[in-house]
């Protein structure tokens, strides 16, 4: 066989133009090397309103304490899938198009998968960003569903999956590993799943590479129902109970229907139950706790801790017994919509509080900002936080409103243990309270500025229902001020409203100028029902 050799001229040429290629890429392959990692921690119904940090010691010390906290935390929709699907493509519901959790709801859908996915921010980090990407956790509530092409299914964005099939669990499950099904069964060292998402996130922290920054989310199971902790946990907690705060157990009389046909004061045996969920909850919690630390202690090992974002958050929030409702999220007020944020990294000095409105749809901007990526360029409706957090930001500036909306879920026949509430009900409890319903559509605009704590809500109903409350005066929203609130601050807010939910990209993140002419119309919103709610209407007609 003949052989291939250079002659010495050509040697010269060859080596000359390797120095050069690389001299030129320095810059680049430098840029690319000090980018700082990110680490997205999401939890799974984990309020902010009723205790739920109070169990994260660790958390709240390796991240809260070492970095900011944002009090002021809230989510697009009140719902899993809808939230999720805002935190990764960074858009309100309106324009992502995910508006609960099944997959006619568009929740992991074909339609979710070909027209959004490729858009979300992971997919960004790693097309332009350089990014070595990471999965591990519950993705969306239909993930893995045959009709959406089962845990085959990659989607866009990562490069390493470990995703779990449909909804929360702890044992007996499914995780779809880079595309392949893993079984796992009901032993506790090799199956709890808060604790191998940890033990897989702590092997990527191992074996990643070192010459590509990395972006991981660890989307844990806890605290979402069945509420199963670790043997070692299982009994912690044993006198702590649902707090009374001033909500709990009355009536919500001048709320929505929905919220005035639960049963007050609850049956003993509510309570109880609701209660005893109350320590389930913490308890699934100790078990994230452990798994913070774990991936903290890890980076810290490593040497990466100072150039890593550290982010903690939640999808949604969660009630156990406020305006009598026994257990769930779905409404619209604090307990519900408002979620922890906790910040730990590169340039955050520790032991900050941050008093701004922030939105799970800042998420994904702000993350981009980190990998220094221009969210700008991309049709996301939230704004980053970075500038905030590392105070070259200007409070002066940032938004004072951000849009909550959800769409209501019910059967077309009427629940057999509940036959007196008709159809359209769902998430019935055994003494008849109802945790949704068809009608249970609302949007929200949530205002806060040194000015105004205001909530103004419509609901999509017959009554074409109202609800208003003053925070500063009212925080557990007792009082629906409606009927009693100043004529202009009702247009402002409805005219505020009606732009949020049209809105899309920049324009959701500049203020609405107020026309004075405006009239106060809360229908007009809702003309242009989704063909989800034009279908529900002439069922129930």
């Amino acid at each position: 066989m003949a052989s291939f050799r250079l002659r010495p001229r050509a040697m010269f040429h060859f080596a000359l133009i390797c120095v050069i290629l690389l001299l030129s890429n320095l810059p680049v392959m430098a840029n690319m090397y000090h980018r700082p990692n990110i680490v997205l921690i999401l939890t799974d119904d984990l309020d902010v309103s009723i205790g739920g940090m109070i169990p994260l010691n660790k958390t709240r010390k390796l991240i809260g304490d070492a970095g900011i906290t944002f009090p002021n935390t809230f989510v697009a929709s009140p719902l899993c899938c809808p939230s999720r699907a805002s935190i990764l493509t960074g858009k309100y519901p309106h324009n992502h198009h995910v508006i609960n959790n099944t997959l006619e709801g568009n929740c992991s859908s074909q339609s979710w998968q070909k027209t959004q996915e490729p858009a979300t921010f992971p997919a960004l980090l790693q097309k332009y960003g350089y990014y070595q990407t990471f999965f591990a956790g519950k993705y969306l509530n239909e993930y893995g569903n045959k009709e959406a092409g089962g845990v085959d299914h990659v989607p866009s964005g990562w490069d390493y999956w470990f995703a779990l099939e449909k909804n929360s669990k702890y044992y007996n499950y499914t995780l779809s590993v880079n595309g392949k099904a893993q079984r796992h069964g009901q032993n506790y060292s090799e199956d709890y799943l808060t604790d191998v998402l940890a033990n897989i996130s702590i092997e990527f922290l191992q074996y990643k590479s070192n010459y590509r920054p990395f972006f991981m989310m660890v989307s844990t199971p806890a605290p979402h129902s069945p509420w199963t902790a670790a043997p070692q946990y299982e009994g912690q907690f044993p006198n702590v109970k649902a707090p009374r705060d001033p909500s709990f157990n009355i009536h919500g009389k001048d709320k929505h229907w929905l919220i005035r046909q639960a049963k007050t004061p609850m049956a003993n045996s509510s309570v109880e139950f609701l209660d005893n969920a109350y320590r389930k909850r913490w308890r699934t919690l100790l078990s994230v706790d452990d798994l913070v630390e774990k991936v903290v202690k890890k980076l810290e090992v490593r040497g990466e801790l100072a150039n890593t974002y550290v982010i903690f958050t939640s999808d949604n929030g969660y009630h156990t017994g406020q305006f009598s409702l026994p257990l769930d999220k779905r409404q619209l007020y604090e307990f519900d919509i408002r979620v922890p944020l906790l910040v730990r990294g590169p340039n955050i000095k520790p032991n900050q509080t941050s008093p701004l409105l922030v939105a799970n749809i800042d998420l994904g901007p702000t993350i981009l900002d980190m990998a220094g990526y221009n969210a700008n360029k991309t049709q996301m409706d939230g704004m980053s936080f970075l500038p905030i957090m590392i105070g070259k930001g200007n409070s002066s500036t940032w938004r004072t409103d951000v849009l909550v909306e959800y769409e209501g879920e019910g059967h077309n026949v009427s629940d057999p243990a509940c036959p007196i509430l008709g159809p359209g009900v769902s998430e019935c409890f055994p003494d008849c309270v109802c945790e949704d319903s068809y009608n249970n559509t609302y949007a929200c605009v949530r205002t806060l500025s040194q000015a105004a704590n205001l909530q103004y809500c419509e609901f999509d109903d017959n009554e074409v229902f109202v609800e208003v409350y003053n925070l500063t005066a009212d925080p557990f929203q007792l009082t629906n001020i409606a009927k009693t609130i100043d004529q202009e601050v009702l247009e402002r807010m409805n005219h505020r409203l009606m732009m949020l939910q049209s809105c899309s990209g920049q324009s959701c993140r500049t203020p609405g100028v107020y026309d004075s002419r405006f009239k106060f119309q809360p229908r007009l919103m809702f003309d242009n029902l989704s063909p989800h709610r034009s279908r529900w209407r002439q069922m129930l007609k």
